[in-house]
């Protein structure tokens, strides 16, 4: 028997209709705030992704060349083929551009739970505005969205700015190291190596800037640095907002990228690897040949979305089973039609079953009967049954309609 292939997943009706749902309330939720959906190929240049992460990550992403002798690659995230787009088809547009996706990406790595090789993500990029309000709107944009989803999660907002004043006159290879130990919370580490380097006078700032959560806080460490007012008005907007956020300028990842504001989420019923959502400012288009605009803009994992509301729900479609002797055929095609106008999931009997077989099989399923033999045939009636309460009656076809849906309401 064939397998799926290893970090895919099959999904079955019920899951599709809550991942469907899900989505549309997301996209519902950017579209209020003025973002259209976009979309790029699936596959794309491999130099469009290695230009910035270098040659290395061509071990983490699903790689190949065409007949062309061309190297491609499976899209492993959204923002480099939207900013690629913008500079191709978009750079003339008046700014700001408010954009937004869903996209299927695909990277080569283990899976695990919310972790998948083929995974969707949804994402929104802001581009040319490289404002305090600009960055506020991408954070309460992002909220927005996982609240409108149903995700309860917890949303930390900081700056990159403070913490590259503290490492200001440190080489780049050891900030490096650095930063990947405080991203590991790995604070005996920290010590132990800035001690080594003879950076000891560091020790008491980064400590203090992981645990500021205040811009007082924070400034009492590094004293004023250029990006003070930009800082304090993006947190002003947010707190005036009622976003509930906590302040956290101990986030490091994507040192490389982002070039001030970053944000991450991290949600319930995720286990170890719970970040729902990363974002930041970053300015990407000049690599692609268009111009050095900055931009802000978030990738929200779907499946893990999926994972932290929990169970699917059983589906609250009404469904009618339409139920025939083998003479009113025509007729019973007829009423699927007439119901399925009216908005209800209609299925009809496709086996050779008598009516006996066919309710039978209908109980397990629908919630309503819809019976039509000779009799209701001639007389342009039906016999309807409702298989919750086994109640059941003969009336027209528009009195049937109408009594199921006044039923369920």
């Amino acid at each position: 028997m064939i397998q799926r292939p290893r970090g895919t997943r099959d999904f079955l009706p019920d899951e599709m209709e809550f991942r469907r749902n899900t989505e549309i309330k997301m996209r519902e939720a950017a579209r209020r705030w003025g973002y259209r959906e976009v979309c790029t190929p699936t596959f794309e240049t491999q130099e469009l992704y290695t230009i910035r992460s270098g040659e290395g990550i061509i071990n983490e992403m699903y790689t190949f060349e065409d007949k062309g002798g061309r190297a491609l690659a499976l899209r492993p995230e959204g923002t480099a083929a939207v900013l690629r787009m913008y500079v191709n088809e978009a750079k003339m547009l008046a700014k700001p551009l408010r954009w937004c996706y869903l996209s299927d990406c695909y990277r080569y790595e283990r899976p695990q739970k919310g972790r998948y090789r083929q995974f969707w993500q949804f994402g929104a990029e802001l581009i040319g505005a490289d404002t305090a309000e600009g960055d506020a709107e991408a954070i309460l944009l992002a909220d927005d969205i996982l609240r409108a989803a149903g995700v309860n999660y917890d949303l930390h907002v900081g700056h990159l700015s403070p913490m590259r004043a503290i490492l200001r006159d440190v080489p780049e290879d050891r900030k490096r190291t650095i930063m990947a130990l405080l991203d590991k919370k790995n604070i005996e580490g920290l010590e132990e190596t800035l001690d080594s380097w003879h950076l000891e006078d560091l020790e008491s700032s980064l400590k203090g800037l992981l645990e500021a959560d205040t811009t007082d806080d924070v400034f009492a460490i590094t004293g004023p640095i250029p990006e003070q007012e930009r800082i304090e008005s993006m947190i002003n907007v947010l707190e005036n907002e009622g976003t509930v956020f906590r302040q956290n300028y101990g986030i490091v990842r994507g040192l490389d990228y982002y070039t001030g504001m970053v944000f991450e989420g991290f949600a319930e019923n995720l286990g170890a690897e719970n970040q729902i959502i990363g974002g930041g400012a970053y300015r990407l288009a000049h690599l692609f040949g268009g111009d050095d605009v900055g931009s802000c803009g978030f990738g929200i994992g779907f499946d893990r979305v999926m994972v932290s509301l929990g169970e699917v729900p059983v589906p609250e479609d009404i469904v009618v089973a339409v139920l025939y002797t083998k003479e009113a055929c025509e007729y019973a095609f007829s009423l699927s039609r007439q119901f399925r106008d009216a908005g209800f999931r209609t299925e009809i009997n496709l086996l050779d079953r008598g009516i006996g077989a066919q309710m039978k099989h209908a109980a397990k399923k629908a919630h309503y009967a819809v019976i039509a033999g000779e009799r209701e045939m001639a007389g342009g009636t039906v016999t309807l049954r409702n298989l919750t309460t086994g109640n059941q009656k003969e009336c027209g076809v528009a009195e049937a309609i109408h009594g199921v849906s006044r039923e369920w309401q």
